[in-house]
């Protein structure tokens, strides 16, 4: 396939890049750094270099890729090491030089230089090169091959090994071209050393843009198809006797790599392997980065327009469009329709994405599974709302991995200010969250077992991080929403209270305690107090509810009448009574959502914030009356005014 390259642009860490590329040469004093920078940048030797070089542009036209390149000459000196250091870490490659005449210098790489790049926690990638290649005794060396191979087994860093000569301008121009491909066009994000083979996430973008290139999606790209993903990738179509060459040549290595429709996955495959062999890196990235790819494989950042949130009390869901999409995804993957998906087809799912987003915490676990440990459709929907919830561009990325091909602007979108929503005692939004709090073995985990309907275990294991549970509740006149429980550890709760904003994202406030325990009963009235505190200090007050769980026990009475006492002083619904053992807990989310729905119910208030209020109330009257007063005497005076020029003027 004769593939035509394009302008490449310079992606890193998800971003487009407009500065320039740094490139800083580094190693021993007296291994040519200097001299190789100026041979570079006037394009001959000479023997009047200055110790240490200013930075050096070189013309943005120099290779292919139209980037700047800017040269940084780093000291050797001891006393200038932190400022070797910082230029080292702000580099987007490094050149490291040693003297091919001195194999000390050489020695010192491995010895030195590189354990500090890693030490420094410099990502950058580095370009090994031997200087004064003119001056070496060949007779007394072993190959190139030979000599830096093991560096680059111990230290996958090194991208390149090259030897030049300042003098003869042997290979110095290939010195920086090898450094800027490094950047522009990473072997290691494409490449598995060690397996001799693409790498996962590799294989998952290249499926991803199989995918979309076949658009009568029959497992294989035919003719146009193919023309299709060369004229997006290179801007140049292809000749038919082209396509049959390419075909011709892919049956002969890979034979299921064609059928009778066309190009195969395993044949695109193959095609791409084949960039790495002819060492064509610049291709293969170009047709990532057609398709959004940074360095990283995953979607660049301005491929994913995520609505911002303006402030802290806002969240973002999905948009009846994308559930549609979601809905209509779980139907198609739902191949034995059994109303639910096995961990195989979740996983077939996201083959077309850099990883499994559900695999790890905190979407692992936390949502409704059937008996087979199947997802749901409630499920399925709900690990997406928390998903978009604790983390919308992920979740649009995903979106986007999966297939959906709607504008990405109308997949996501941002729910009014919480403070709105209770000014106006109503809330348009359809995903809640719940923060659970309490004293351990209170019972807050088995309220979120409870919601995700797994059986009641009297076994406790202590919750040491945020966990969270999130499910579909369907309320009277079928009307559904999506609750997020999220239990913070008692442990955690002065940490979580220490963010100015941690109550900004909350709907509801739950307060677990075991009604069967005094101690557990304060601990949960202290919280409780403590979250008043903060929301009446910050603006964020939330709906809180007392949750008196266990009550299959014995009930304590002293905390029964402290906990309804406490309830009616701060103004909020009496403690809810449930028993996760007895499975009577059902009705309880319900109610959460309702608080949810109706935010400017359920608002505790302190005796402080009470007092403040009457004072501003008996400040307010005091100031009418004040005011009523003033302007009774103002008429007053008018009016006696009036009467005396009246009277004057009939005398």
């Amino acid at each position: 396939m004769v593939l035509l390259l394009g302008p490449s642009t310079f992606f890193s860490g998800g971003r487009r890049r407009s500065r320039e590329l740094r490139i800083a040469v580094a190693g021993d004093a007296s291994t040519g750094k200097s001299t190789l920078i100026a041979a570079m940048a006037s394009g001959s030797y000479s023997e009047s270099v200055p110790p240490l070089l200013p930075p050096t542009r070189l013309p943005h036209n120099l290779f292919n890729d139209s980037v700047p390149l800017i040269l940084i000459d780093t000291p050797s000196s001891l006393d200038k090491q932190g400022t070797c250091n910082e230029e080292l870490k702000q580099a987007d490659a490094v050149v490291l030089t040693y003297d091919c005449e001195e194999r000390a210098t050489f020695e010192r790489l491995s010895s030195y230089w590189l354990p500090e790049l890693r030490r420094l926690e410099v990502k950058a990638p580095v370009v090994v090169v031997g200087c004064k290649l003119d001056l070496r005794d060949d007779s007394r060396l072993v190959s190139l091959e030979s000599f830096t191979s093991q560096i680059m087994q111990q230290f996958k860093e090194v991208v390149t090994c090259i030897e030049c000569s300042a003098a003869t301008m042997y290979q110095v121009p290939e010195v920086f071209y090898f450094a800027q491909k490094s950047v522009l066009h990473p072997v290691d994000p494409l490449f598995d050393y060690e397996r001799n083979a693409l790498t996962d996430r590799c294989v998952r973008a290249l499926r991803r843009i199989f995918v979309i290139c076949d658009q009568d999606m029959d497992g294989a790209l035919n003719d146009e198809e193919l023309n299709e993903y060369q004229v997006r990738c290179f801007n140049a179509p292809l000749q038919p006797s082209e396509i049959a060459r390419v075909k011709r040549l892919i049956e002969q290595k890979v034979p299921e790599g064609v059928n009778y429709t066309g190009l195969t996955f395993p044949g695109f495959i193959y095609i791409h392997n084949m960039y790495l062999k002819k060492g064509s890196t610049e291709t293969f990235w170009t047709v990532l980065r057609k398709f959004g790819y940074d360095n990283n494989l995953k979607l660049r950042d301005d491929c994913l327009p995520v609505p911002s949130k303006k402030a802290p009390d806002q969240s973002v869901e999905l948009t009846s469009e994308a559930i549609e999409f979601l809905n209509g995804t779980f139907r198609l993957l739902d191949t034995d329709k059994d109303r639910s998906l096995c961990p195989a087809e979740v996983d077939k799912l996201f083959n077309t994405a850099p990883e499994s987003p559900w695999n790890d915490a905190p979407y692992k676990d936390a949502t409704e599974k059937t008996s087979m440990g199947y997802a749901s459709l409630k499920g399925f929907l709900s690990q997406w709302a928390l998903m978009t919830l604790l983390d919308p561009t992920l979740s649009l990325a995903n979106l986007i991995y999966i297939g959906y091909s709607g504008n990405p602007a109308t997949a996501l979108q941002v729910t009014r200010r919480r403070s709105a929503d209770r000014k106006k005692q109503t809330t348009e939004r359809n995903v809640f969250q719940c923060y659970v709090l309490g004293s351990k073995n209170a019972g807050k985990s088995a309220l979120l077992n409870s919601f995700l309907e797994r059986p009641f275990s009297d076994s406790y294991t202590p919750t040491t991080v945020e966990q969270y549970a999130a499910n579909v509740v369907e309320l009277i006149g079928g009307t559904r929403k999506t609750l997020i429980l999220c239990e913070i550890p008692e442990d955690g709760v002065s940490k979580f209270l220490s963010n100015q904003n941690c109550l900004a994202a909350c709907d509801v406030a739950l307060f677990v305690y075991d009604s069967s325990d005094e101690h557990s009963w304060r601990k949960s009235r202290d919280l409780l107090e403590r979250v008043v505190r903060k929301g009446e200090l910050t603006g964020y007050r939330v709906p809180c509810l007392l949750i008196a769980a266990k009550d299959d026990l014995t009930p304590h009475p002293r905390a029964l009448l402290d906990s309804v006492k406490v309830a009616q002083q701060l103004g909020i619904e009496v403690p809810i009574h449930v028993s996760m053992k007895l499975d009577d807990s059902s009705y309880v989310y319900q109610k959460i959502v309702k608080a949810a729905e109706h935010p400017h119910l359920n608002i505790p208030e302190s005796e402080t914030a009470k007092k403040r209020k009457q004072q501003q109330q008996f400040f307010y009257q005091s100031l009418m009356f004040a005011l009523v007063g003033a302007a009774v005497a103002a008429f007053g005076l008018s009016v006696s005014r009036a009467r005396a020029i009246k009277k004057s003027s009939v005398t």
